[in-house]
């Protein structure tokens, strides 16, 4: 990665006091709250530096709208900012990009305060709002929004683009063209709290930005990648995100860095054309499923247009295995039964999946075992809760694998082949009836 567009530039240093807004051109304010203490965001995302929930005020001639809310335990900092700007029977608008609770924790008490704003969100967003608001949904006056509609503040006004899947069904983001100022909720943010709040003057956030990436974006990269071409016409001069620094130096740079990401980390390799590629990778304890391994390998190496690769996880690293998941076509998952389960290590690749796009690919599994042989089908439960699609029964061996069964082995891999390749009848496995057999 290129550091200049990242690495912070020298500038005077101003700190936020307690309760003060902060102001990010004429007539928009910051009035979110710096939570520096977090170490664990959402119980998947570490956050070595604390984050910020940031939330926004923008004033027109004909009244004001407030973009995001913050957690509810800051709700005391998040209205102290915004008495210091605005009164409440000014809010004409409350924005809501994305319905998490924490950009929506100060929502109630804000529209006890603030009754007669009109509430703009995605269509999605609506299920969310009821089941947060209860009885008093009906209350208030609520409004859906999608891509190209509008609201006016007077002299300036705020346009809506739907951005699904970024990361939650209900996220969009909202363009201040008076301003040139986009608010983008989770998009373009990161866990990263510094009271210096613009990307000019904080600390070097850039692995904070990019594991932020990894962690709540990286599964929903198709989607990213939509938003992308939906907000790179826009001529923005700062990005105005909900966590993290405020990006207003080299804005555009943060966008084709998130483009970058958000594309497949490996490519297919030279002269692979249109093949489709297969991934054998699996855990033996004493060499049975490793041999199963093998013979898939090689029955599925028989079926031209196929790239296999084998792969022992027990000396392998996950980080690399993910990017070459990411961009297979199918993987085929082998584990002995152990204690009545798959091995852990297996178990650990497969969580570390959820942090990729693995929906629609071809799934597998198969495995020796001794006594009762749940491995297999406890790996085909998780890899259909993954959202792949499981076109054959995973494949049980007890013991080592005889020779009629290595040659199973070899027909099961051809046929994983062949359902890549689209040269088998289109079938998905039911695991429950599997199971059952």
């Amino acid at each position: 990665m290129a550091a200049a567009p990242f690495a912070p530039s020298p500038a005077p240093r101003s700190l936020i006091g307690p309760d003060a807004p902060v102001v990010l051109a004429e007539g928009v304010h910051w009035i979110g709250a710096l939570d520096p203490d977090l170490r664990s965001f959402d119980v998947i995302v570490r956050t070595a530096n604390g984050t910020s929930y940031n939330a926004y005020v923008v004033r027109g001639t004909a009244g004001v709208a407030i973009i995001d809310t913050v957690k509810a335990e800051f709700s005391a900092a998040f209205f102290a900012r915004l008495e210091a700007v605005a009164r409440y029977d000014e809010i004409r608008f409350i924005v809501l990009n994305h319905l998490e609770p924490d950009h929506t924790g100060a929502l109630p008490e804000l529209l006890r305060r603030a009754p007669q704003a009109q509430v703009l969100l995605s269509p999605r967003g609506l299920p969310l709002l009821r089941a947060l608001l209860r009885e008093a949904f009906e209350h208030y006056d609520i409004r859906p929004v999608t891509t190209g509609e509008a609201v006016s503040l007077g002299d300036c006004g705020l346009e809506f683009f739907t951005t699904p899947y970024v990361h939650w069904p209900d996220t969009q983001c909202t363009w201040l063209a008076h301003r040139r100022i986009l608010f983008t909720c989770d998009l373009f943010g990161s866990h990263f709290c510094d009271a210096r709040l613009f990307n000019d003057l904080t600390g070097d956030f850039r692995p904070a930005f990019e594991h932020y990436f990894d962690r709540i974006m990286r599964p929903f990269r198709s989607f990213v990648t939509e938003a992308l071409d939906l907000l790179e016409t826009l001529d923005f001069a700062m990005i105005a995100p909900s966590h993290g620094p405020i990006l207003r130096a080299g804005p555009r740079a943060y966008l084709q860095r998130t483009r970058t990401l958000a594309t497949a980390r490996l490519g297919a390799g030279p002269g692979s054309g249109a093949e489709k590629s297969l991934l054998v990778i699996y855990v033996s304890a004493y060499g049975a499923t490793a041999g199963l391994a093998q013979a898939i390998h090689d029955g599925a190496e028989q079926e031209p247009g196929v790239r296999v690769s084998l792969f022992d996880l027990e000396g392998a690293e996950l980080a690399p295995l993910l990017d070459l998941i990411e961009v297979a076509d199918g993987i085929a998952l082998g584990s002995p039964t152990i204690n009545g389960d798959a091995v852990r290590r297996i178990w650990d690749l497969m969580a570390a999946m959820t942090d990729i796009e693995a929906r629609g690919k071809l799934g597998a599994a198969f495995g020796s075992y001794g006594w009762s042989g749940e491995a297999v089908r406890m790996i085909e439960t998780r890899l259909q809760g993954l959202k792949l699609r499981l076109p054959e029964p995973g494949l049980r061996v007890r013991l080592h694998p005889s020779t009629d069964e290595l040659a199973e082995g070899r027909a099961f891999g051809r046929r994983l082949a062949a359902h890549l390749c689209g040269r088998a009848p289109e079938r998905a496995l039911d695991v429950t009836e599997a199971a059952a057999g």
